[in-house]
């Protein structure tokens, strides 16, 4: 399954930013070992349900940590048997584009 989610604190700190909370977020994604991508918007995330699902767990629980109120955005691709499709995809697209 493909997973696209976006964390965000409730507060931001003292300069406006969400920027350290989001950099948090993205560093537990990348320590996950799980294939994966961020953009300008959300983190991509590939694996098995209960992978992806711990991942956004822990990255839910580390902005709760510097934030009393924790906004969740989550869109998933439950596709079983498919893997790798965290590139398939956008490769099968490109393909149609030439």
């Amino acid at each position: 399954m493909i997973i696209a989610f976006s964390i965000s604190p409730s507060a931001p700190d003292e300069t406006g930013s969400v920027s350290a909370a989001v950099a948090e977020v993205v560093r537990i994604v990348r320590d996950s070992g799980l294939p994966n991508e961020t953009n300008a918007m959300f983190t991509n995330l590939e694996g098995e349900w209960d992978e992806v699902m711990a991942v956004v767990k822990q990255a839910v629980d580390a902005v709760a940590a510097r934030s009393p109120r924790v906004s969740l955005v989550l869109k998933a691709d439950i596709r079983p048997g498919y893997t790798g499709q965290l590139t398939a995809k956008v490769e099968r697209v490109e393909e149609r584009l030439r």
